[in-house]
């Protein structure tokens, strides 16, 4: 079965349909500049345009960077405030046409891994932590998501996580890979002393270049890099809508 996947982010939209099966792309995706600034008018007028690109009549599942209940957005930490509040599922509904799942970003890119990716199989406390313009967490139970976990909020140093460690802070910083390392494993044993993982998986962009800063981050807990690395939130997007048809 297919479906189609859209992530949301910070800077960029991306979207392709996806075998939720396999877990895999069936085409080339599509990625658009996040508009600035992200409003929720500007943002359905992209996930619209996606759809149209790719002549889409079927299901659609949309990430968004923040707190998703219900298909309402609750938390808006990298994209306009109007989004609190805002029906996200109404909204993309209306702007497609079609039926339409909402989810966290992180949760989706989660879902992906431990269905297909880096976790299959795995038991235990699970975290997958997405690096990108924020930090995103997925936090797996026994394979049960507990959602919206947000953890790149989690204060260090006075700060939010995410404003010191993610990929956006090592180039807003020109933080070098060791660097930016010290600041991933800082904040690594923080979420380590809270959850006590067996296993944490790191996705987002970053993921791709995992050779770059991994070997230099020294926690108790192994440390991976996400299978399906900066894919993950589209296929687990489309995996949420295939499974609400």
């Amino acid at each position: 079965m297919e479906a189609l996947g859209i992530d949301i982010g910070g800077s960029g939209i991306k979207g392709a349909p996806v075998d939720v099966v396999k877990g895999e792309l069936t085409r080339e995706r599509l990625r658009i500049p996040t508009p600035v600034p992200a409003t929720p008018k500007a943002v359905a007028a992209v996930v619209a345009q996606i759809v149209e690109h790719f002549g889409w009549t079927g299901p659609v599942g949309v990430t968004f960077p923040g707190v998703v209940t219900a298909g309402i957005t609750r938390s808006a930490a990298n994209v306009d405030e109007a989004w609190i509040g805002e029906d996200a599922r109404a909204l993309f509904a209306k702007a497609t046409g079609l039926s339409v799942v909402v989810l966290n970003d992180a949760d989706a890119a989660g879902t992906a891994e431990m269905a297909i990716g880096a976790g299959r199989g795995k038991d235990g406390v699970v975290l997958v932590l997405t690096f990108g313009t924020g930090i995103g967490s997925a936090l797996f139970v026994d394979g049960r998501l507990v959602p919206n976990t947000e953890l790149g909020h989690l204060e260090i140093r006075g700060k939010d996580a995410e404003k010191r460690a993610s990929d956006h802070a090592r180039e807003d910083h020109e933080l070098s890979w060791e660097k930016w390392a010290g600041r991933v494993e800082e904040y690594l044993q923080h979420v380590e002393a809270l959850f006590s993982p067996s296993l944490i998986i790191i996705g987002g962009g970053v993921s791709k270049k995992s050779e770059k800063f991994l070997p230099k981050v020294r926690v108790r807990t192994p440390v991976v890099p996400a299978a399906l690395q900066n894919e993950a939130g589209i296929v687990g997007a489309a995996m949420a809508a295939a499974k609400s048809t």
